[in-house]
């Protein structure tokens, strides 16, 4: 049996293909594509779901969408409705959308497979819609490695639910309880990614970022003003603050006048004041967190916590509720946002809605999020050899060593292998690596390969047998998906000088002997390695052990800003010869920056990437 699960038409389109209750693979358009957070049609996604499955499209039995767009249309003509005249506007643009594409979802789907498949569309598998957090759920449940589980999703909005609380025991999936639009905890945080200066939807991680170095100042105007909170984590919002529901902004002028001042401009200096609101709003979406738990603890009983959606990704909020939220273990799905909704629905509808059985996994059912494509070597010596790249092709037992030794002399080297994760993480499959030990290795990596703001935090790879000697973690975290804190141990003392600095100039700070993983409130955003999700990525942290002593990398995605995670070699290529990386591994070819041409790709010659 043969489900293909998408999700399109949004953000961050993606497809997964799950054969007879297990997950085969899974991407997102936006890689294919290279336009970040794509939400158009994933046809390229799909047709590498069918290549990896090896399956013309007549095989596949349904195909799963993780909305139903019929009650999310609903949704808004009642929003636009209540809120008129204000966004009439937006209700002109919108309505033709609607009723052209999105609307009738599934005879857009059926034509467009249709077209992929070159059959005619009444040949075209039955489109079965599951609801948003529906797909979510489970999203968060079915792959994880729990036989029961409370389930909490928590995102901007589906069709109408913003927060929902199940309960899963085997294949069944229960809904309990939701908060519905307009309250929607991941809209309000989202709030403030606008007006701190930063895109929704894709800046909402510089938020969690900025957030320590600022203080708690605006946290009692919030809670008074912006949002009313009870004991059990339920919330209502003031929406005279808000101009989402009416499709107009995000924020009114009245939130304009209670923070002092317009939106920061996206091009204007990040100031104290943008500092302090991300800390401020960052602690009460962990308070609301908290408590939506620890209620659903209660109710259920449940000893074990799976979550999804967007807020799910806020690794901050997770680490708080791993130690406060009385759970025995946590499992976030780790494609937790709309991507993620394409293999949830597709889980939906082999246990829901056929009703068959569930294996659960002693890790999980991710297989460590690494679904996508991979290249074999014939295929990347020929691209390599078009473009006249100098390179060096070794074994594991030569190269491994000698990546280990450009490491320690504080190179930053591109690392490409292995199928490409699934998820907004790069995981050692698309991976940019540096030296942990380097005073200098965040400002370069953030200045120099990414060209991305300088106050970002970089995150660890660590051995998970090692985790414990670097970070006060209590469990894996194999999808870097919770925060924890550096070891005291590990902590060098700050100077009465060195703890009087504010804002930015914290980053002057080296606060242990990890500094470029260490954020300044000495935690890291941790990612534990493990040898039967990524052997060879883990065997590369052990040579880099066995000749510095420390078991952990910097690793951030192989990326700049603006762009999504590389997927090809080709790509990979690239964004080596565009940025100040010293060495680049795709599998087992290695390529030094200061052996390439600088002419063999049109425009490379005098084309860099700059910050947008």
């Amino acid at each position: 049996m043969n489900i293909l699960g998408i999700s399109a038409h949004y953000h961050d389109s993606a497809a997964a293909l799950v054969q007879d209750g297990k997950l085969i693979a899974a991407a997102q358009e936006e890689r294919f594509t290279r336009k970040k957070h794509d939400a158009g049609f994933p046809q390229h996604a799909i047709e590498f779901c069918l290549r990896a499955g090896r399956l013309p499209l007549s095989d596949i039995d349904y195909v799963a969408f993780y909305d139903r767009p019929s009650m999310k249309f609903r949704r808004l003509l009642s929003t636009y409705l209540s809120y008129a005249p204000r966004g009439l506007g937006s209700y002109l643009r919108a309505m033709p959308l609607w009723l052209r594409d999105k609307l009738y979802q599934r005879s857009e789907i059926r034509a467009r497979l249709a077209t992929i498949a070159e059959i005619e569309p009444h040949r075209v598998p039955p489109v079965l819609c599951a609801a948003h957090h529906q797909s979510h759920a489970a999203s968060a449940f079915f792959p994880s490695p729990f036989e029961q589980a409370a389930v909490l999703c928590m995102d901007g909005v589906g069709e109408w639910a913003t927060t929902s609380a199940w309960s899963g025991e085997g294949a069944s999936l229960t809904p309990l309880w939701e908060i519905r639009f307009p309250h929607s905890i991941g809209l309000l945080y989202s709030a403030f990614t606008f007006y701190t200066g930063f895109r929704v939807n894709s800046g909402e991680y510089k938020l969690m970022g900025l957030a320590p170095y600022g203080e708690p100042r605006y946290v009692d105007v919030i809670r008074e003003r912006l949002i009313d909170i009870k004991d059990d984590g339920s919330f209502q919002m003031d929406m005279r603050f808000f101009s989402y529901a009416d499709g107009q902004r995000m924020t009114s002028d009245r939130f304009d006048k209670l923070f002092d001042g317009p939106p920061r401009a996206p091009d204007a200096p990040v100031t104290q004041r943008e500092m302090d609101l991300a800390r401020s709003i960052q602690v009460v979406t962990e308070e609301v967190v908290l408590r939506l738990a620890r209620t659903l603890r209660r109710e259920t009983g449940a000893r074990h916590l799976c979550m999804a959606g967007g807020v799910a990704l806020n690794c901050v909020a997770n680490g708080r509720l791993l130690r406060e939220g009385g759970f025995d273990d946590l499992w976030i799905q780790p494609a937790a946002g709309d991507a993620g909704g394409a293999l949830g629905a597709a889980f939906a509808v082999w246990h829901q809605y056929l009703d068959r059985p569930r294996a659960v996994l002693a890790e999980d059912g991710m297989d460590g999020s690494f679904l996508g494509p991979c290249f074999h070597a014939s295929e990347i010596r020929a691209y390599l050899e078009s473009v006249d790249a100098v390179f060096q092709e070794l074994d594991d037992e030569l190269l491994l060593p000698e990546v280990a030794r450009l490491l320690d002399q504080e190179q930053v080297v591109g690392w490409f292998q292995g199928k490409m994760e699934f998820g907004p993480r790069a995981l050692g499959g698309r991976s940019i690596l540096g030296d942990p030990r380097s005073e200098q290795m965040q400002s370069v990596m953030n200045l120099k390969i990414k060209f991305r703001e300088s106050f970002r935090p970089f995150a660890p790879s660590v051995l998970a047998k090692r985790a414990a000697d670097c970070f006060d973690l209590s469990c894996d975290s194999p999808y870097m998906l919770l925060v924890a804190e550096v070891k005291k141990e590990r902590r060098k003392s700050v100077g009465a000088q060195q703890a009087s600095l504010f804002g930015i100039d914290q980053l002057k700070v080296s606060r242990s002997d990890l500094p470029a993983i260490t954020h300044v409130d000495y935690t890291a955003r941790v990612q534990t390695v493990h040898e039967a999700t990524n052997p060879r990525y883990h065997r590369l942290l052990e040579a880099f052990e066995n000749r510095t002593g420390c078991p952990v990398l910097v690793n951030t995605s192989f990326n700049v800003r603006g762009e999504p995670i590389v997927c090809t070699p080709e790509d990979a290529y690239r964004c080596f010869m565009r940025t100040e990386m010293d060495a680049l591994v795709i599998e087992n070819f290695m390529l030094l920056k200061h052996r390439q041409p600088r002419d063999r790709i049109p425009g490379l010659a005098d084309e860099t990437f700059a910050p947008d």
